[in-house]
Order: structure tokens, then C-alpha cells, then sequence
């Protein structure tokens, strides 16, 4: 689904359709310049941001990484680096024009009038023609998935997934957006349609009540779907966990270990779930590449998120937006001109939701920086708070550069980048602010 911004100017817009009544040819009104305008301008942002981190790129090797990477290894996570933004610049492209040619050719009419071919309700018909369109946009997005793992990950050592693991993971994908996801579309559909103005309101408070049980079922019935979740054995490490989480009174419902190694090299640990179904996960690939103490380092920083309530902040204002978009949405999903700019024959409600993803994209945006900026206030304040419970900082500054080194994380983004989409600080952003810590407390 892709963004752009709030069109103004009704009577110019009429006027505009008057005349493509009159002339039949091939015009656009208002809606489908600014769509198309914001549409360049969203895709010019993000390749000049990727652009101009791959030129900020520093080929000397930190101070603070000599002796975690060597010279050949550091060469080779600025090429893997180089060779992925290359390849997300070239998909962004072909998206770009795809969506273009894609408007103006009126496909969503052609979808449209395949999906009404079946001549069911509005409901089975919205179903069929969001289907279609996921289908156009999945078979864009393959190639580009299939060369990711099988050339670029592959390459550089990552890629551990098999032909038959990644057409699984199609297959479960789609079976999961078909048994879960049509319900949900079809629930709001039929709120819009019934409810009149309400149906925003409607909505949003159903989807926040759908996506907190999601959060509580994923653990134990979504994830399980693509990777095997074990207790992790009896030994240092999980006596070493249990002791830290015991004194500072953090519950879970265990310590589970990851088959990550089925499909990638990289490494990572998450929590998931609330209350007493809180479950402590980490990859084996972690596992066998840090030390027990940096082990603990690790998850002292996720139970810092908890303590701090982030999570909770971050599920509010999760919340908030959904609340903003589905208001906006109500504004749109009737909307004639915007109907008018994708070519449409018929308004529908189904065709309205989609189309106004268009309209919503600015909006999107702007949301996820500010999202993206606190995210990574609440990185440094989770990273305070392992310094500070676990007490060993320089264990905590040793986790992070061998998780960098491991993933071959990009050691220099551009500032721009970093705003744009970054969710975590930069990693040597990270460090120096816990060297600083360090020197507070000394």
C-alpha cells in the first residue's frame, strides 16, 4: 500500500470531471496529480536517503571495533551493506513505476471488475479484489525476495533457508492472511457498511481488542507456525537468566530457545507476550556466539523495555494512530474524486479503504518518525538500565559489537537514514552513551 497527502480545491476537481466526461480521452483531476506528485516525492525521499547513507560510508574501522573486526571483515559489511541498499533501491524503483503505470492504466478498475464478475455480495467481492491486488503486489515482490536470500544473504554467509523453507513461508503466509486477516477485513467492511458514522469509531476499538489478543496468541499459536520454539536446557546460561530476572522480581512463563539457524546466520533475543505468558526467546545462533554474561546483558536491556514501559507506550500510540487513520479513512472511503482519480467505474466501501492508503501516506510518514525517534530514546534508556542492574557495562559494550560484527550492521548511517528509519541508534551512538554512563558513576 503506498501514501500521499490530502488534495484540496473541490470545485476545481468538478470542473475536472466535467471535462473528462465531455472529452472521454485520457485526463487526470486533481486527486491523481497530487497522488502521483506525493507518490515521487515519498519515493525521492527514501532512495536520496539510502543514497546519501551509502555515501556517508567511512572505510576506516572505528577506534571502538579493532579487535572485533578486522580489516577484510570490515571491507566485506560495507560491500553487504552497499549491495543491499543497491538491490532495495531497485525494487523501490520498479515498485515506483509499477504503481504509476498501474493507476493510469486502471488496474484497480480491472481488478474491480474482475472481482464483481462473480457478482456476490459486497463483502465476498471487497475479499476477492484485495486479494488481487496482494497478488499483483506479491509476484512485484518476489523476485526481489527470492535474489535477497538466494544471491545477496547467500553471499555474505547469512542465508541458511532452503528452496523448500522459503515456498513454505509463502504458503504459510498467505494461509495465515486468508484465516486471520479476511475475517478482519471482512468485519470492517461489514461495520462500515451497517454502522453509518460510527463504523470508525467501531473499528478502531475492534481492531486495538484484535491486535492485544494477537499479541497474547502469537507466541503459542503464530510463531510456533514457522519456527520450533524449546525450553532452553539446564545449565549456566538459564541459571545465570533466572537469577537476574528473580532480583528484579521479573515473571515469564520460560526461557525458550529459536531454530533462527533454519534461515539465517543473524543473530537476535526478543521477549514476547504479557503478564505470566511473558516468554524470554533467543535465537541458537545467539546462543552460541556470546558469552553467558553478555547473554544476560542482552535480555537485561528487553527487560528494561517492560520495567519502563515502553511497551505500553509504544501499544498507546499504536493505538492513537489507528484511532487517526480509521477517522481519516471515514472521510475518504465515499469520496467520488478519489474514485475518479484510480479510474474507477463504481465507488464501493472496499475499494474506498484501499484507495485511501494513497491519501494516508504523509500522514504515515510522519507518524513513524516520531515513532522511530522515541524507539530509540527508549533503546538508550533500556541500555541504562541493564548498565545499572546487572552492573557489568563493559560486558553490555561487548554484546553490542559482537551483534554488530555478526550482522554486519552499518557502523557510519547518515543522519538522515538514522531519522528516517531507524528504530535503534546506531550502535557506536549506543556505546559512547554508555561510556558516559560509566564516567557519571565513577
Amino acid at each position: 500500500m503506498f501514501n500521499v497527502g490530502i488534495a484540496d480545491g473541490y470545485l476545481w476537481v468538478k470542473a475536472d470531471l466535467r471535462f473528462q466526461e465531455q472529452s472521454q480521452g485520457i485526463s487526470m483531476n486533481s486527486y491523481t496529480v497530487l497522488i502521483i506528485g506525493i507518490l515521487t516525492v515519498s519515493y525521492l525521499l527514501q532512495i536520496t536517503a539510502d543514497i546519501v547513507n551509502v555515501r556517508h560510508m567511512d572505510t576506516r574501522l572505528p577506534d571502538e571495533f579493532k579487535g572485533y573486526y578486522d580489516e577484510e571483515t570490515y571491507r566485506q559489511s560495507q560491500e553487504y551493506n552497499r549491495e543491499s541498499t543497491r538491490l532495495s533501491i531497485t525494487k523501490q524503483t520498479v515498485a515506483f513505476i509499477a504503481t504509476i503505470v498501474f493507476i493510469v492504466a486502471g488496474g484497480f478498475n480491472m481488478a474491480d471488475h474482475i472481482a464483481r464478475s462473480a457478482k456476490h455480495g459486497n463483502i465476498v467481492t471487497g475479499l476477492v479484489f484485495t486479494g488481487i491486488l496482494l497478488l499483483v503486489s506479491g509476484l512485484i515482490e518476489l523476485p526481489f525476495s527470492i535474489y535477497s536470500t538466494f544471491v545477496t544473504e547467500a553471499k555474505y554467509g547469512f542465508n541458511r533457508t532452503t528452496p523448500k523453507t522459503f515456498i513454505m513461508d509463502i504458503f504459510k503466509i498467505c494461509l495465515l492472511v486468508a484465516v486471520i486477516g479476511s475475517p478482519v477485513l471482512a468485519a470492517v467492511l461489514w461495520f462500515f457498511e451497517k454502522t453509518g458514522q460510527w463504523a470508525w469509531i467501531i473499528c478502531w476499538i475492534s481492531i486495538t481488542v484484535f491486535q492485544v489478543l494477537v499479541m497474547f496468541v502469537a507466541p503459542v499459536i503464530i510463531m510456533p507456525i514457522f519456527n520450533k520454539f524449546e525450553p532452553l536446557e539446564d545449565g549456566p546460561l538459564k541459571k545465570a537468566i533466572k537469577d537476574y530476572a528473580d532480583s528484579q522480581g521479573f515473571r515469564m512463563k520460560g526461557i525458550f530457545k529459536m531454530d533462527g539457524s533454519r534461515r539465517s546466520a543473524k543473530t537476535n533475543a526478543f521477549f514476547t507476550g504479557f503478564g505470566r505468558f511473558r516468554r524470554i526467546v533467543l535465537f541458537d545462533t545467539l546462543i552460541d556466539q556470546h558469552s553467558v554474561d553478555e547473554l544476560v546483558s542482552i535480555l537485561a536491556h528487553e527487560m528494561g523495555h517492560y520495567r519502563m514501559g515502553h511497551i505500553t507506550k509504544h501499544l498507546v500510540l499504536s493505538f492513537l494512530s489507528t484511532g487517526l487513520m480509521f477517522f481519516l479513512m471515514s472521510l475518504f472511503v465515499n469520496n467520488r474524486e478519489l474514485f475518479n482519480a484510480f479510474k474507477m467505474d463504481h465507488t464501493s466501501i472496499y475499494a474506498g479503504l484501499l484507495l485511501f492508503g494513497f491519501v494516508y501516506i504523509p500522514v504515515d510518514r510522519l507518524i513513524a518518525i516520531i515513532t522511530n525517534m522515541i524507539s530509540r530514546a527508549h533503546e538508550y534508556a533500556a541500555d541504562a538500565y541493564a548498565v545499572n542492574t546487572f552492573k557489568k557495562p563493559e560486558t553490555m559494550i561487548s554484546a553490542l559489537k559482537k551483534l554488530a560484527v555478526k550482522n554486519l550492521s552499518d557502523l557510519s548511517p547518515h543522519p538522515f537514514k538514522v531519522v528516517l528509519d531507524y528504530t535503534h541508534p546506531p550502535v557506536i551512538y549506543r556505546i559512547n552513551a554508555i561510556r558516559k554512563l560509566i564516567d557519571s558513576h565513577s
